[in-house]
Order: C-alpha cells, then sequence, then structure tokens
C-alpha cells in the first residue's frame, strides 16, 4: 500500500510558480498511474492533472493546460507538479492520489491512498 505526504504549498501572487511534491513510500508508485486533485470548500475534488506509470502519458484539465506540468521520478518515489502563472481561481488544496492501474485514471473516483493535501492560495 502506497502512502503519499504532498509538500510545496503556500501562499503566492498572480503570475508566481509553486512546484508541489508528492512522497511516495512502499513499492507500488513506479508501477501505478498518478494523480493530482484540488478542492475548494463546498465543491467537488477535480483531477487536475494525471501521468501514468512512466511519465510517457499525461492528462491535464483544461483550466490548466499550458500552465501546469505533471512529472515522476520512479526512483525517488516522487510525483511533481510545477505551476506557473498561477491565477487566484487556482487556489485550493492539492492533494494527490494513486490510481488502481498502471495507467492514468480521470476522476477522484478512481483513486485512493489520499494524502493529506497541501494549501495553495494565489492572490490577486
Amino acid at each position: 500500500q502506497v502512502r503519499l505526504v504532498e509538500s510545496g504549498g503556500g501562499l503566492v501572487q498572480a503570475g508566481g510558480s509553486l512546484r508541489l511534491s508528492c512522497a511516495a513510500s512502499g513499492r507500488s508508485f513506479s508501477v501505478s498511474g498518478m494523480g493530482w486533485f484540488r478542492q475548494t470548500s463546498g465543491k467537488e475534488r477535480e483531477t487536475v492533472a494525471a501521468i501514468n506509470w512512466n511519465g510517457r502519458d499525461t492528462f491535464y484539465a483544461d483550466s490548466v493546460k499550458g500552465r501546469f506540468t505533471i512529472s515522476r521520478d520512479n526512483a525517488k518515489n516522487t510525483l511533481y507538479l510545477q505551476m506557473n502563472s498561477l491565477k487566484p481561481e487556482d487556489t485550493a488544496v492539492y492533494y494527490c492520489a494513486t490510481a488502481g492501474t498502471s495507467s492514468l485514471q480521470i476522476g477522484a473516483a478512481n483513486y485512493g491512498g489520499w494524502g493529506q493535501g497541501t494549501q495553495v492560495t494565489v492572490s490577486s
């Protein structure tokens, strides 16, 4: 079973950048699809980006295409989300999670092993 810990969130001005990390423990990380999600109060958790086991297949929500980049380092058991050109509407708690397959999945219902989340706040 994979245990996930997110880090890298914080307060940034609009137009700025942040890099989120998700450190995974457990041997299944390197063979699992992974995803980044975000959630604000009163809203459903939405898929921000997803990646397959070897990093060759990725998915991005329309709202973050061209600004965010998901990547992984299987040797370090770490998932990343590089966030550039941040907007106030990107403000949310960001979570990483693992899919039950080696391929990427879309939709929070297809993921498990949720971390505790990291807060990202973008000021205008």
